[in-house]
This record gives structure tokens, C-alpha cells and sequence, in this order.
């Protein structure tokens, strides 16, 4: 009878020291305050006083990387704000090796992100943003590594330009319209006067032709009845008729 409170002492710290790990976390176990190994998934043992466990988790990680103020190579100012997704690939460095591997890979995020983003110009960030996001990932990935945390990805989310900036460019992108539509237009131009000179040299093989084409036209302007024709006669055909009147008398 008197083991009765021991047992239930024991019964109940035994139950106290399982911890239930999910299959998207790991624990990572010290005792005395050395490590000793990654536990789980599944249930793990840890012994109260003797032993300690931080729990670590295994899944993505979406970090939104404030705006940051970045002057560019052309020295340009803008915000520029991003997006990196990592996740915890060795439990033990993720605790061993950093402090709080969340946070900086924050703080590694917005550094790098200035650093990158002023060695390039304004145009290649707005052109080429999947090459930026690239060596940013490979960038970041390169000093996370020691900390146990490989970075799937990285994506620049917005630009934010100065007004005067904005105005720049959407009077750069009309100009450059105005330039493709006066270079089509004078493609037009071209090409059309290459078919007048042929229509031209068919026209010249056969005078009575090019008055068919003149009462063509004619008869195309009367058709929308809205203006007075003063309709001219051709010298050929008054001479043609003095000729009948000469050969009948």
C-alpha cells in the first residue's frame, strides 16, 4: 500500500514526458544541455529536469519581405517589397547554428534584396524580374545553407516609382508608339507608291484606259449624293466626234 503513491507519481511523470510530434515537425533533443538527436514523427519520451526539446517545423515558410527604399544603378529611387519562400531541411542547424533562423533570414532577405536590386538598372528590373529573382534565390540560399534552411524561391512583388518617374515613362512608352505607328505609315507609303508607278506604266500602254479609270471615279463619287460634280469633258471625246462630223460632210 505504501508503493501506491510512488507508482502513481511515476505513471503520471511517464505521461507528462511523452510529447506527440506531427509528421510535419521534428524535436530536437537535448539532454543536459547537449544535443542528443532529432526526434519523430510519432510519440517521443522526454524526461522532465534531464532533458529539453524545441520543436521545429518542417513545412514551407512564406516570409513577406517589407518595402525597402533602393536606389538603382541609374540612380533612381523607388520601394521595392518581395516575397521568399523556405523551408527547414536539418532540424539541428536551424537551432544550433542561428538563434532565430526566421528572423534572419528576414533581415538576410531585405539586405540582399537592396544589394542586388542597386547594382541594376531601373529597365532590367522591370524587363527582366525572373533573372532578378533568380540571383536572389541563389544569393540567399548561399548564406542560409549553414543555418539548415534551403530557399525555394524568391519573387520581387511590387515596384513602387516616383510620380515623376511614372509620368517619364508613359511619356517614353507614347513617343515610342508614335515612332511604330509613323514607320508603318510610311511603310504604307511606300508600298503604295511602288503599286501606283505599275499601275502607272499599265495605264500609259493604253491612253482610252486611263479615261475609263477617271469616269470609274466619277461614278464612285456620285454615289454618296451629298456634293455637286461638275462633270468635265475630255478632249478626246470632242475630237472624236469633230472627226465623224468631218468625214460625213
Amino acid at each position: 500500500m505504501n508503493l501506491m503513491p510512488g507508482v502513481v507519481i511515476l505513471l503520471v511523470l511517464v505521461f507528462l514526458s511523452i510529447k506527440i510530434v506531427n509528421e510535419y515537425d521534428r524535436l530536437v533533443i537535448f539532454v543536459f544541455g547537449k544535443f542528443w538527436k532529432i526526434g519523430g514523427p510519432g510519440p517521443v519520451i522526454i524526461l522532465p529536469i534531464a532533458m529539453s526539446a524545441q520543436r521545429v517545423s518542417l513545412r514551407t515558410v512564406v516570409l513577406d519581405v517589407p518595402p525597402q527604399d533602393v536606389i538603382t544603378k541609374d540612380n533612381i529611387s523607388m520601394k521595392v517589397n518581395a516575397v521568399v519562400y523556405f523551408r527547414v531541411i536539418d532540424p539541428e542547424k536551424a537551432i544550433l547554428q542561428v538563434e532565430n533562423y526566421i528572423y534572419a533570414t528576414s533581415q538576410l532577405a531585405q539586405t540582399t534584396l537592396r544589394s542586388v536590386l542597386g547594382k541594376s538598372e531601373m529597365d532590367e528590373l522591370l524587363a527582366n524580374r525572373e533573372k532578378i529573382n533568380a540571383e536572389l534565390a541563389t544569393i540567399l540560399d548561399l548564406h542560409t545553407e549553414p543555418w539548415g534552411v534551403k530557399i525555394s524561391n524568391v519573387e520581387v512583388k511590387n515596384v513602387d516609382l516616383p510620380q515623376d518617374m511614372v509620368r517619364a515613362i508613359a511619356m517614353q512608352a507614347e513617343a515610342e508608339r508614335e515612332r511604330r505607328a509613323k514607320i508603318i505609315h510610311a511603310e504604307g507609303e511606300l508600298q503604295a507608291s511602288s503599286k501606283l508607278g505599275q499601275a502607272a506604266a499599265v495605264l500609259a500602254e493604253n491612253p482610252v484606259s486611263i479615261q475609263l479609270r477617271y469616269l470609274q471615279t466619277l461614278s464612285e463619287i456620285a454615289t454618296e449624293k451629298n456634293s455637286t460634280i461638275i462633270f468635265p469633258i475630255p478632249i478626246d471625246l470632242i475630237t472624236m466626234f469633230l472627226d465623224k462630223k468631218k468625214t460625213s460632210n
